[in-house]
C-alpha cells in the first residue's frame, strides 16, 4: 500500500473512530489524521503479532478493521491522557 493511501486510510479509519466513540473528542482534521495513522499502524502491529495478519491491501476488510480498531484504541488513550480533571 502506498504513502497515501496509507494517509486515507488514517484520515477515515480515524473519523470513524471518533464517530464510534461516543462523547467530544478534542482536535481537529489534523489531530484525527495522525491518530488514524497511528491508530493503523498500531492496528497492523497488534493483527501482525497475534493473527498473523497485517495491512496490507487498501479495500481488504481485514486492513479496515485493524486501522479502525487500533484507531479506537489510540483515541481512547489520547482522551485520557489529555482529559482534564472536572470538579
Amino acid at each position: 500500500m502506498g504513502f497515501l493511501a496509507f494517509l486515507i486510510l488514517g484520515l477515515i479509519a480515524g473519523a470513524i473512530a471518533k464517530a464510534i466513540l461516543p462523547g467530544r473528542q478534542g482536535g481537529g482534521l489534523l489531530m484525527t489524521l495522525v491518530l488514524g495513522v497511528v491508530g493503523a499502524l498500531l492496528g497492523g502491529w497488534i493483527g501482525s503479532a497475534l493473527f498473523g495478519v497485517g495491512i496490507n491491501e487498501f479495500f481488504s476488510l481485514s486492513t479496515w478493521l485493524l486501522a479502525i480498531g487500533g484507531a479506537i484504541i489510540v483515541l481512547l488513550i489520547y482522551g485520557m491522557v489529555t482529559r482534564r480533571s472536572v470538579r
